[in-house]
């Protein structure tokens, strides 16, 4: 197989396009996903991989998954390692990069169902939370996702990325606005979440369905935290999701909720152990980390 080596070559520029460009990922309905599990995701998620591309080494090393996306996709590539971390999003790459055309899964949107629920996002701007949305309403069985014009890019490398495969796999659809998407469906029983202390709690509401949940953007926040020394760092985005929802359980307000799961973040960041932390080290920390709001 011929090793592509050169970076003006037009499938090589066809994907860096595709990282850089929304409008390029719309205009020609494909995206890209990176990494040995997401691409394997993809394949798994029956997604229509147009182009495998992987780097020399990662061919070698993942040879096994190498020879089932080769069979699957509609073409796939050798690039030398060196122009291969120019085609990518991360620091470190793992060597393979799929493009994938864009998917359609709407049916479910078509004929609401009793039983079904949906999650609408409203303006919703980092990619990252996005990406990390997708995976947790997959986890919690949600039937699909309503996203304004307005969100960033649900094809973004970073939110496919973040989504940990969820976005191969979850349904959804964008209106221009969730408002009017709320008026065209009355069939569905709406809810509001918001960060307030007179709010009905998440846990005890009792959900009729079919049902919608609207979550807006409440603005850009910023943790400042100390330094630490960090030991290892996997895990600490699950463990900072896990603090967001301790704090809203206890209905704490934005800023307060985003200090705390900043504070077990780290803390976690601090063990040996994988999701693990002391709250000796969180409380310390607690008092140390100022949260500024940046704009709305």
């Amino acid at each position: 197989m011929t090793i592509l080596s050169s970076k003006d070559n037009s499938n090589i520029k066809n994907a860096v396009k595709l990282r850089k460009s929304a409008k390029y990922r719309r205009e020609s309905g494909l995206f890209i996903a990176e990494g040995v599990r997401i691409c394997m995701d993809a394949m798994l998620s029956k997604a229509h991989i147009d182009t495998f591309f992987a780097s020399e080494k990662a061919g070698e090393k993942y040879a096994d998954d190498f020879s089932n996306l080769q069979k699957y996709s509609d073409k796939t590539f050798i690039v030398s390692d060196k122009i291969f971390n120019q085609m990518c999003d991360t620091e470190s790459p793992q060597g393979f990069l799929c493009v994938i055309k864009a998917l359609d899964k709407t049916a479910c949107f078509d004929k609401i169902k009793t039983g079904d629920k949906f999650l609408a996002l409203d303006n919703l701007q980092d990619p990252g939370n996005l990406g990390t949305i997708l995976r947790t309403a997959e986890a919690l069985n949600v039937t699909g996702i309503v996203l304004s014009a307005d969100c960033c890019d649900i094809y973004s490398p970073k939110v496919v990325r973040g989504s940990m495969g969820a976005v191969f796999r979850l349904p959804f659809v964008v209106s221009d606005t969730i408002s009017g998407y709320l008026n065209a469906h009355s069939e569905l029983e709406s809810y509001a979440a918001v960060v307030s202390a007179s709010a009905d709690k998440i846990t005890t509401t009792p959900f009729v369905s079919p049902c919608i949940v609207a979550v807006g953007n409440e603005g850009i926040f910023r943790a400042l935290v100390p330094r630490i020394n960090a030991v290892n760092t996997v895990g600490c985005g699950d463990s900072m999701i896990a603090g967001f929802a301790l704090g809203l359980s206890r209905r704490l307000s934005l800023p307060e909720t985003m200090k705390l799961a900043s504070a077990i973040s780290a803390a976690a960041a601090m063990r040996e152990e994988t999701g693990f932390f002391v709250m000796e080290d969180m409380e310390k920390l607690l008092p140390q980390i100022v949260i500024q709001k940046l704009y709305n």
